[in-house]
């Protein structure tokens, strides 16, 4: 299995470059929403597209890939909330282990139930250390995941976890205060880690301003995730892309 996504992420973090990444909720994206975004051009600015979220109630996930790829020329990775959430048509999967939590079926569980499918899958298995922050106030992912966000003032908490993410051979470290979240992880928090791992940084959850951005990839944030933000004020995609930029 080609591993171009990752390697792509890699050869992007040596060379200091930066990634935006678009998250879509299958729940809240239409087809008028999949032409709106294309003739305001924000695939085009994106690097990468995540579809997903920790609970999908309506539209289905491949649906919503098909949307996106008609649109998007950009690599398109489902983000799971639980091992139904798989479809042969994106480009790859970000394979989440809750490294922040005591959940052994978030660790390990629902992964063995995947993976077989996944296997015969042609999708692109990326190995994700995902840490849950907290960010102001409950998320469906803490309430789905009945796990305990890391504080966010404990930065010296979350290194630990990531440390450990990156011993155990994960090749991603996603930080995450979840969709909707009041404040997006600390730039203390993502300092301290990127100071003490070699992995690539997603960070995500809570961005909603361009000045956020910033300050997230200026602590050492490889890869930013806006979705809610972006719902909320389909500017904010453009502010940031002209941060990134310059």
């Amino acid at each position: 299995m080609e591993k171009k996504i990752l390697e792509e992420l890699q050869i992007r973090k040596q060379k200091g470059v930066k990634s935006l990444v678009l998250l879509i909720d299958p729940d809240k994206f239409t087809a008028e929403n999949a032409l709106f975004f294309s003739e305001k051009k924000f695939f085009e600015k994106v690097d990468f597209v995540f579809v997903g979220g920790s609970l999908i109630q309506g539209a289905t996930l491949g649906e919503t890939i098909e949307m996106v790829r008609l649109h998007c020329s950009k690599p398109i990775v489902i983000f799971p909330g639980s091992n139904m959430h798989i479809d042969r048509n994106a480009d790859g999967i970000l394979l989440l282990s809750l490294i922040s939590g005591r959940n052994p079926d978030f660790l390990i569980g629902q992964h063995i139930v995947a993976a077989p499918i996944l296997r015969k899958s042609k999708l692109e298995i990326l190995a994700t250390g995902y840490m849950l922050v907290e960010g102001g106030k409950a998320t469906t992912v803490s309430y789905m995941s009945n796990t305990t966000p890391i504080p966010h003032d404990k930065p010296e908490v979350a290194t630990c976890i990531a440390m450990a993410g990156e011993m155990l051979g994960l090749k991603l470290i996603y930080l995450d205060t979840g969709s909707g979240a009041m404040q997006s992880v600390s730039n203390k928090m993502v300092h301290g880690i990127s100071k003490t791992i070699q992995l690539p940084i997603i960070v995500g959850g809570g961005i909603k301003s361009a000045s956020q951005a910033k300050g997230l990839w200026d602590a050492g944030a490889d890869v930013l995730v806006v979705g809610n933000g972006v719902e909320e004020r389909p500017e904010l995609l453009e502010e940031i892309f002209l941060v990134k930029e310059n």
